[in-house]
This record gives structure tokens, C-alpha cells and sequence, in this order.
């Protein structure tokens, strides 16, 4: 093929380009100029959890657009204050309040803000291999990529080791985590704080940062451990929400209730939505001291009416559900795949979200980067979208995620061309 370069005109903003201009998406799949269907294991960007295009989703835009699309910051639809309702009806523990905004990378600086303004202090630790979103507050916390050759990030950010099995940051644990690294983490925040501490953010499940799962009682350890300093807990479950898992929030499974959560592409089904969402309390607070984020689509009707649909969908379909039994067959297709495959490391995830790391051999686990892009590339030749990310030199991993709609048989076609790309760039073949 003739690769045809279409960016002349754009800005590149990280990942290359595909050679394939996308004309039409419908369910898990995409469709070249020529109609060729490309089979998509990423769900887009992670946002497209009911498949590409779901009728319930356009139904919810031509809604919007018969009604009010967008509106002044100072005036709330019924679409607004009905998702509201619905998000403080299923959210874990006390959380109720919520301010709907466009993106992850929003809602993370709203909650960012909120956490300093209600605590008084300024000081915020996220996790090596982080990725809270581009804007400044939330890309000082993202530590997955991002960070060299812009400046200083934000006074008073730092970092904690992720609690990673299979890499163990701290040199101790090998296949099952002991939470050293948690206290060892905040051994050295404690050492560096100026005595202002905010907040701690989080991803339940590292997405980003290759697919990391915590140990049992993880996340409840870290909350004491934030209640302790007098820090406020936000989880960042842009990725993990609403099925991805296999539950409405990732908070429900590890059972622990944040101060704060924010979420994004979950809840938009392929259109800009996210909300942050935190305690009455807490917002009577920021309220009282003169919380400002006005953003000019702030609680826009048309994005909430997508997210109306989307919450309906994932009810009335059982999603949650669906996810725990199709993730199940698809882990099962990756351990088979990793059996026939020495390249193959570690298979991780829960549900529908799943990292396969890949190496030079298991023995020594030395990433391989340059195969797992050759065969990435591989698979797209074949109609299979995958998404491959490096994690700070250390790993290369592939997230995979298809729609919680997917069907067992495009799994399969999925996990085929998998296998089948596999073998040809071991062999020489491609």
C-alpha cells in the first residue's frame, strides 16, 4: 500500500497518524474510504463503550439538537439536572454532587481544585505511570509520558511508586504485590512535604501506565493513609466506569469510597462528557469559599442527553454483567494466545480491559517495544485496530479494550488476527 500522508494541515500531537482515513464507524467496527472493516479493540480512545455510532446514542443527539445544544453557563436544562440525579443515585458512599464538564483532563483540574481550596493546602501526589489528562494541573500529575521539555510542572506535585507485580518499582516483589511500595511511596512524601498536603489522585486500574491492577485492599489502604495526613482521595475513573470493569465504578470492586471521583470517557459513549463528583459537604465548602470553574461548556444539554443514554444502556442491557462474562472469554482467548507465544509476558485486567506486556523473553523480561509495534502494525494490516503504549522506557504493553457490546465472535475474529499477527512478525513474515 501507498501510504497517502493526510496531516499537512494538522498539528501531530503524540501518536503517529493511521495511512487509513476513517469515513464511518458502526459497533466494534470501523471502515476505511474503500469500506474495508477494521475491527476495533480500543473502543476509539477508550470512550466508545457501547460500540461506535449505538443508536441510543444517536437517538440522544438528535434529541439535544430538536432542544438546546448548548446554553450560558448560568442556565441548567432538564437533561443536565436529570443525569445528575442519576449519577448521585448509583455513586459510591456519600458522593452526590457533580459539575458535568467536556473532558477527564477538566474534571481532573476541577477536582485538583477543589481538593486545595477545601483543605487549605496545595501539595498533590499521583503515580508513576499516571495519566490524569494534558491541561496543567492534571498533566503535572501524569507521569506516564508528557513531562520533559515543558518547564516546571505545578509547585508541589510528586509521585509514588505504582503498585506493578510484574515490574516492581521497588526492586522487592515479584507476580504478587505486598504494598511495600505504598508505604515506601509515602515514606518518601512524608520526607518532602513542605507541610501543606492536598490531595493523592489516582487510577483504580492503571490504564495508561500498562493495564496495572492493584492488590486486595490497596485502595483502602491508601485512603487511611490520605485520611491520616488529612488529604483528600481522588480516583480518576475515566477508563474504568460504567462496564469497563465490570461494575459502575471501579471504587464499588476495591471498596473504597473517594472523597472525589472524576469521570470522562465512559460516560460520553464517544461524545465529550465528564463530570467531577464529590461529597455535599465538601462542595458546601468550596461553595462557601468561592469555588470558581467556569468553562464554556459547562453543563451543556447536549453532552448530558448522551449521558443520560448511555446510563440507560448499560441498565437495560446488563452490561456490568456482560462485561464480567465476555472479559472472561476474551482473558481465556489472551492466556491461550500467551501459551503459543514466547513474546508474551504477562496478561493482566479485569472485565473488558486488558494489558498484554511483551518481551524479549520471560526470563528476563526485557521489553520489546520494536516487535510489539511491528506487530501492531501487523494487525491493522489484517482489519484489527490495537493499541500499544510504552511505559517510560520500562514496557511496552498492549491496552485492550473492544466495546462492552462486542460480540463473542469478534472477539474471536479479534484474538485470530492477534495470534495470526503474532506469528508472521515472529517468523519473519511481516
Amino acid at each position: 500500500m501507498v501510504e497517502t500522508r493526510h496531516d499537512e494541515h494538522l498539528i501531530r500531537y503524540g501518536a503517529q497518524f493511521s495511512p487509513w482515513l476513517i469515513e464511518r464507524a458502526r459497533g466494534s467496527y470501523v471502515y476505511d474510504g474503500e469500506g474495508r472493516p477494521i475491527l476495533d479493540f480500543t473502543s476509539g480512545q477508550m470512550c466508545s463503550t457501547l460500540g461506535h455510532n449505538h443508536p441510543r446514542i444517536v437517538e440522544a443527539v438528535q434529541k439535544a439538537c430538536d432542544g438546546a445544544i448548548h446554553l450560558f453557563s448560568g442556565m441548567l436544562s432538564p437533561t443536565v439536572v436529570s443525569l445528575a440525579e442519576k449519577l448521585a443515585a448509583i455513586l459510591p458512599g456519600d458522593l452526590s454532587k457533580s459539575l458535568l464538564l467536556s473532558t477527564g483532563g477538566e474534571a481532573n483540574e476541577a477536582a485538583l481544585r477543589m481538593a486545595k481550596l477545601h483543605t487549605g493546602n496545595w501539595e498533590v501526589v499521583g503515580m508513576t505511570g499516571s495519566w490524569h489528562g494534558m491541561t496543567a494541573g492534571a498533566a503535572s500529575s501524569t507521569y506516564v509520558a508528557g513531562h520533559k521539555g515543558y518547564g516546571p510542572a505545578m509547585p508541589g506535585t510528586a509521585a509514588i511508586p505504582a503498585p506493578n507485580a510484574y515490574r516492581c518499582p521497588v526492586r522487592h516483589c515479584q507476580g504478587t504485590c505486598d504494598m511495600t511500595c505504598l508505604e515506601v511511596g509515602f515514606a518518601m512524601v512524608d520526607a518532602q512535604s513542605s507541610g501543606a498536603p492536598a490531595a493523592v489522585i489516582a487510577e483504580p486500574v492503571q490504564s495508561s501506565g500498562g493495564v496495572i491492577v492493584p492488590p486486595e485492599g490497596y485502595l483502602p489502604k491508601l485512603k487511611q493513609m490520605c485520611a491520616d495526613r488529612g488529604m483528600l482521595l481522588i480516583l480518576d475513573e475515566a477508563q474504568t466506569a460504567f462496564g469497563r470493569l465490570g461494575a459502575n465504578f471501579a471504587a464499588d470492586i476495591f471498596k473504597v469510597e473517594p472523597d472525589i471521583m472524576t469521570l470522562s470517557k465512559t460516560l460520553g459513549g464517544g461524545v465529550p462528557l465528564a463530570a467531577t463528583c464529590t461529597t455535599p459537604e465538601i462542595e458546601q465548602d468550596c461553595h462557601e469559599k468561592g469555588f470558581l470553574h467556569l468553562t464554556s461548556h459547562v453543563s451543556d444539554p447536549l453532552p448530558a442527553e448522551v449521558g443520560i443514554a448511555v446510563l440507560d444502556v448499560i441498565a437495560e442491557e446488563n452490561l456490568n454483567e456482560r462485561a464480567v462474562e465476555m472479559g472472561g472469554h476474551l482473558k481465556a482467548g489472551l492466556d491461550a494466545i500467551q501459551q503459543r507465544h514466547e513474546v508474551i509476558g504477562d496478561v493482566r485486567g479485569l472485565g473488558m480491559l486488558y494489558g498484554v506486556e511483551l518481551v524479549k523473553d520471560r526470563h528476563s523480561r526485557e521489553p520489546d517495544p520494536e516487535r510489539g509495534a511491528a506487530i501492531t502494525r501487523r494487525c491493522m494490516d489484517l482489519g484489527l485496530s490495537m493499541n500499544i503504549v510504552s511505559v517510560g522506557g520500562m514496557a511496552a504493553v498492549w491496552r485492550i479494550a473492544p466495546p462492552l457490546t462486542a460480540s463473542e465472535a469478534e472477539i474471536d475474529q479479534g484474538l485470530d488476527i492477534l495470534d495470526t499477527a503474532i506469528g508472521d512478525v515472529v517468523a519473519g513474515r511481516a
